[in-house]
C-alpha cells in the first residue's frame, strides 16, 4: 500500500497543472500515468489556445467578455455560462504564466505572443507554438512538475476508485513494469484521463483515449453529463483521421469539393472555413452526402498550395510532415484529402467549477471531467484552456479539501478489499480464456456501431439500431475472456479490463442521443432538425445501472447571455 494526500490520474496538461497547484500549495501529490506524461495525448494539440490578450492587430478591442460570448454562441448555448466566464477571466494569466514558465510561443515581430484566427470567434485570440501548441505546453507542464519534484508512476494502469462510505480514498492500479496491482491510498483524487475517443473507429485520439476514466468515476456512482454531444472534427486525414489542425485554415486554408468549390459559402457564408467545428463538419458532411465529394467519394481536399511554401513552413510544418508521411501528399504542392473524424468529448463526469463531484475527495479536470463550458459544441482553442484554467482550480481546490479533513484514516482493510475485488475480477476473465468471448471483435463492433450509428447525423431509427447493438454488445462484454495472462506489461490484460467501462460510456452515448429529441450544437438530428431551447435547454445526467444508463437532467446556468440564432 502506497499513501499520498492526493493521487492525480493520468499526466496530460489537466493532471500535470493540478499536481503542481497542490505541490506548491505544501501538498504530497503524486501522478499516476500509462505513458510517460510528455507523451500524454494533450501533446497533439496542434493550432492553439485561447486568450483575449488582443495582440493581434485585429483584436485591439478583444476582451475576456467577448471570448465568453463566442464560447456560449458556440455551445449552442449550452454551456454554463458562470463556468465559461470563470475560464475567459482566467484564460490571460495563465497564458502569461505559461509565457512566463518557457512555453515557446510563437511570436509577432514586436515579441508579443502570436495570436491567429479560429472558428466561431469574433476575433484571432488563438494563441499559438507553430501548430505543435499542445505538445510544447506539455513539456512545459512536465519541467514544471520535475522542477517540484511531483512524483510521477509512469507505466502504471489505474483500474479502480476505492470508496469507503461515500467518500474517495484512493485507486487501485496495475504496474505495468514489475507486473500485480498495488493501493494507493489518498485524501484526494484527481482524475485527468481524457476524453473517450477510442469509442468510434474514426477517431483522432491516441489509443489510451478510452473513456475509462469516466467510467471508472461511472461505476463508481458519480453521474456522467452531455455524454450525447461529439465533437467531429472537420479536417482528419482521410486514410487514419489523424489531425489536421484548423490552424491551417486559420492560416487561410480552403475546403474544396468535387467540382472545385469552396462549398462553405452555402453554409456560412460570413466565416466560410472558420464556421464552428460542428457546422463545418455537417457542411463536409452534406457535401458528400450529395455526391459533391473529390470525384464523388466520400472526402474532400482541405487546400494549402496558395499560402506558399514559406508559410507553410513557418506556420504548418507539421501538418504538412503527416500529410506527407501519412496521406503521401505534400500540401506544397498538393490539396490534402480529409473527412470529418470524431474528436473530443464535449461530455464527461459531472464537476463543479472547482472539478468537485458528487463524491467526496473525488475531483476531475480536462476532457473527462464536464464542467461545462463547451456545452453542445467546443470551440477550437478552448480545449487546451480547460485544461491549464480547470487542471489549476481542481488542484488548488483539491489541496484546501485536504487541508480541511484532518488526519488520514486507516485505510489498510479498505485497500485489502479493493486489491482483492480487482484481482477477482482479473481472475475471472483469465479463467474463460480464449473459451470466453473475443474482447477484440466486441471492441471493433462497438466502435463501428457508434461511428455508422451516431456520427455527425442522426436519426431516430438509426440510433434505435444502434442502442440495440450496443445493448447487445455489453451482454457479450459480461462473457469475455483474457487470453493472454502473464503478469509483466500485460496490455492485453488492460484492453480487456478497460472494455467494460469503454462499453458504458458509450451507451451513456447512444441513450443521451436518442432522449434528446432536437438539434444542439454537435447533435444533429435530421428528424428533429430545430433546436428546442423550451424542452432541451438543460444538461443530460447518465446515472449508471448495470442494465444500462438511467437518465436526468439538470439546468443550464444562464446569466450573460440569452440564447439567440446562430448566425456565421
Amino acid at each position: 500500500m502506497i499513501h499520498h494526500e492526493l493521487i492525480v490520474v493520468g499526466g496530460g496538461l489537466a493532471g500535470l497543472r493540478a499536481a503542481v497547484e497542490a505541490r506548491n500549495a505544501g501538498i504530497d501529490v503524486a501522478i499516476l500515468s500509462q505513458v510517460w506524461p510528455g507523451r500524454s495525448h494533450s501533446g497533439a494539440a496542434q493550432g492553439g489556445v485561447n486568450a483575449a490578450l488582443a495582440n493581434h492587430p485585429e483584436s485591439a478591442d478583444d476582451t475576456w467578455e467577448k471570448h465568453a460570448f463566442d464560447t456560449v454562441k458556440g455551445s449552442d448555448y449550452l454551456a454554463d455560462q458562470d463556468a465559461v466566464a470563470q475560464m475567459t477571466k482566467d484564460a490571460i494569466p495563465v497564458i502569461y504564466q505559461l509565457d512566463q514558465w518557457g512555453c515557446p510561443f510563437s511570436r509577432f515581430d514586436n515579441g508579443t505572443i502570436a495570436q491567429r484566427p479560429f472558428g466561431g470567434a469574433g476575433y484571432p485570440r488563438t494563441c499559438y507554438g507553430a501548430d505543435k501548441t499542445g505538445h510544447y505546453m506539455l513539456h512545459t507542464m512536465v519541467e514544471r512538475a520535475v522542477k517540484a519534484e511531483v512524483p510521477m508512476y509512469v507505466e502504471w494502469f489505474v483500474t479502480r476508485l476505492m470508496v469507503d462510505e461515500g467518500v474517495c480514498r484512493g485507486v487501485v492500479a496495475y504496474d505495468m513494469i514489475k507486473g500485480g496491482f498495488e493501493a494507493f491510498t489518498a485524501d484526494a483524487v484527481i482524475m485527468a484521463t481524457g476524453g473517450a475517443g477510442r469509442t468510434y473507429s474514426n477517431s483522432t485520439n491516441a489509443i489510451i483515449s478510452t473513456g475509462y476514466g469516466m467510467a471508472m468515476a461511472y461505476h463508481a456512482g458519480v453521474p456522467l453529463k452531455d455524454l450525447e454531444f461529439v465533437q467531429f472534427h472537420p479536417t482528419g486525414l482521410l486514410t487514419t483521421n489523424i489531425l489536421m489542425t484548423e490552424g491551417a485554415r486559420g492560416e487561410g486554408g480552403y475546403l474544396l469539393n468535387g467540382e472545385g468549390e469552396r462549398f462553405m459559402q452555402r453554409y456560412a457564408p460570413k466565416a466560410m472555413e472558420l464556421a464552428p467545428r460542428d457546422i463545418t463538419s455537417r457542411s463536409i458532411q452534406t457535401e458528400i452526402n450529395e455526391g459533391r465529394g473529390i470525384d464523388g467519394k466520400g472526402f474532400v481536399y482541405l487546400d494549402l498550395r496558395h499560402l506558399g511554401a514559406e508559410k507553410i513552413l513557418e506556420k504548418l510544418p507539421g501538418i504538412r510532415d503527416l500529410a506527407i508521411h501519412f496521406e503521401g501528399v505534400d500540401p506544397i504542392e498538393e490539396p490534402i484529402p480529409i473527412v470529418p473524424s470524431q474528436h473530443y468529448s464535449m461530455g464527461g463526469i459531472d464537476t463543479d467549477m472547482d472539478g468537485a463531484t458528487d463524491l467526496a475527495g473525488f475531483y476531475a479536470a480536462g476532457e473527462c471531467a464536464c464542467v461545462s463550458v463547451h456545452g453542445g459544441n467546443r470551440l477550437g482553442g478552448n480545449s487546451l484552456l480547460e485544461t491549464v484554467v480547470f487542471g489549476r482550480r481542481a488542484g488548488a481546490a483539491a489541496a484546501q479539501h485536504i487541508r480541511n479533513s484532518g488526519p488520514s484514516p486507516d485505510m489498510t482493510v479498505l485497500a485489502g478489499r479493493t486489491v482483492a475485488a480487482v484481482e477477482a475480477q482479473v481472475g475471472g476473465l483469465a479463467a474463460r480464456g480464449a473459451a470466453g468471448e473475443d474482447p477484440y471483435a466486441v471492441r471493433a463492433e462497438m466502435t463501428t456501431t457508434m461511428k455508422d450509428h451516431f456520427g455527425v447525423f442522426r436519426d431516430a431509427a438509426t440510433m434505435h439500431a444502434g442502442l440495440d447493438k450496443m445493448l447487445a454488445l455489453k451482454e457479450r462484454v459480461g462473457n469475455v475472456g483474457l487470453r493472454h495472462t502473464g503478469g509483466v506489461l500485460n496490455l492485453d490484460m488492460i484492453r480487456t479490463v478497460e472494455l467494460e467501462g469503454m462499453v458504458d460510456v458509450a451507451l451513456g452515448i447512444a441513450a443521451g442521443a436518442l432522449a434528446r429529441t432536437e438539434s444542439r450544437g454537435s447533435h444533429s438530428r435530421t428528424d428533429y432538425p430545430d433546436r428546442d431551447d423550451t424542452h432541451w435547454l438543460k444538461h443530460t445526467l447518465a446515472h449508471y445501472h448495470p442494465e444500462g444508463p438511467r437518465l436526468g437532467s439538470k439546468p443550464v446556468t444562464l446569466g450573460m447571455f440569452e440564447p439567440q440564432e446562430r448566425k456565421y
